[in-house]
């Protein structure tokens, strides 16, 4: 049988443990896939309109690879936080990493879309028209 250690199994504890650790490195693997992609694309875009949109698709890719990676973080210290050791000195410095990640996405956010993730997006008068 297993042991019992604040509520949770030994068995449980490990497998929250091991999931924690698989979406850290899914994360990992998210950004640095993304990052190669970029390149990629980054390189093409450059050869076929220019440099500037081919830094401009590098800065997006990565953008959406980070936020991604970001998001997947902060899932990893959920779970870790909240299963393996609910302290309240824990919680406490999960809410200030989720601050602190939240605003690094909002950040990219504004890079990637020029406006707040909470504003709408602005259309001009000609892109409301449907063409026939």
């Amino acid at each position: 049988m297993l042991e019992e250690a604040d509520g949770l199994t030994i068995g449980h504890w490990e497998l929250a443990q091991n999931v924690s650790e698989w979406i850290e490195v899914l994360a990992i693997f998210v950004i640095a896939v993304s990052v190669v992609i970029a390149v990629v694309i980054g390189v093409r875009a450059a050869f076929v309109v220019g440099p500037v949109a081919g830094i401009e698709a590098v800065k997006r890719q990565v953008g959406r690879g980070l936020l991604l990676g970001l998001d997947l973080l902060i899932a990893a210290d959920i779970i870790r936080t909240v299963t393996l050791e609910p302290t309240l000195e824990n919680v406490a410095a999960l809410g200030l990493l989720v601050i602190v990640r939240t605003f690094l996405s909002w950040s990219i956010v504004v890079e990637l879309r020029g406006r707040w993730p909470w504003q709408l997006e602005q259309r001009t008068s000609g892109e409301d028209k449907v063409e026939k």
